[in-house]
């Protein structure tokens, strides 16, 4: 039958029907699907009510689903450990309110980032699962990557070409005040620095890579500059031409290219139940700079 591909915005997002999770694909399928997304960068599958295990599965047609490794928050499911939690719902039905640790650290999510930037090789791609959706908000928001390193003004460009910044997966307690990493956390963890223009290993196109909530140094800046520069960079990225918003539908599965986007979800009514399952493709290279 072959897939259908519609495009949701110019600069990136696509719907993909004809497929269906719960299914067996073939080879070609799935070829299929990767050749979108590394067109569209987001690719959207609309009504997708896949169990956890039929998530995991899907995922791994593209590659390893991650592990993630810091345990001390339960935000790595007790039932299925490559999936993630992104809720506000645990895993025996509570509705979390903002002030407990895993909510503080989910909070974060608002702010414009990259999944497991602080890897020595960060992931793939993402894939989320609308579970129970907000009305409120909870709109997930994509940028494209390539297109802002592409119109970066001259003075910006000149600041990132040749330049490594410092992804440290211990900021996140220090942005949104959750609970440090342990230490057993942090030794497994530590940071790393990888180029801010990156070469796609497929398409082979530059893009812009920082990660805000990660980057806590730039080589050869002092913390003060660095840190506005990521500012400066991450204001300009926001810009509507090279976003595509997200507004969720129940079972929607959204899957997105971690090398050439960032995202960033709109805050919430804190009691609404919002429950999203992600699972996370482990980066197969380390980052080559552009």
């Amino acid at each position: 039958m072959g897939i259908t591909v519609k495009p949701r915005h110019p600069a990136l997002g696509a719907e993909i029907l004809g497929i269906d999770m719960r299914q067996p694909i073939d080879a070609a399928t799935v070829q299929a699907v990767s050749d979108a997304w590394m067109k569209h960068l987001v690719l959207v599958f609309p009504d997708q009510r896949v169990s956890d295990a039929e998530h995991v599965a899907f995922t791994r047609k593209f590659g390893e689903p991650e592990i993630f490794h810091q345990t001390s928050l339960h935000l790595r499911s007790d039932r299925v450990r490559e999936i993630f939690l992104v809720s506000n719902v645990d895993e025996q039905d509570r509705l979390m309110t903002p002030a407990e640790p895993s909510q503080k650290q989910l909070s974060s999510s608002r702010q414009w980032h990259t999944d497991s930037s602080y890897r020595p090789m960060p992931s793939v791609g993402s894939l989320l699962h609308g579970i129970e959706i907000s009305r409120t908000g909870g709109i997930t928001q994509f940028i494209n990557m390539y297109m802002v390193y592409d119109d970066l003004p001259e003075g910006l460009r000149k600041q990132v070409e040749g330049r490594k910044a410092r992804h440290d997966f211990g900021m996140l307690s220090r942005v949104v005040g959750s609970p440090p990493p342990t230490a057993e956390e942090q030794a497994a963890m530590p940071p790393v620095w990888h180029p801010m223009v990156r070469c796609h290993p497929v398409t082979g196109r530059k893009s812009l890579y920082i990660s805000s909530i990660y980057n806590d140094a730039i080589e050869g800046m002092a913390d003060g500059p660095a840190r506005r520069l990521i500012e400066e960079l991450t204001e300009f990225a926001a810009q509507p031409k090279y976003m595509y918003r997200h507004v969720w539908e129940p079972h929607d599965v959204v899957m997105w290219d971690n090398r050439c986007t960032v995202h960033a979800v709109t805050p919430h009514d804190p009691g609404e139940r919002r429950v999203m399952h992600r699972t996370t493709i482990v980066g197969r290279e380390p980052v080559t700079a552009g």
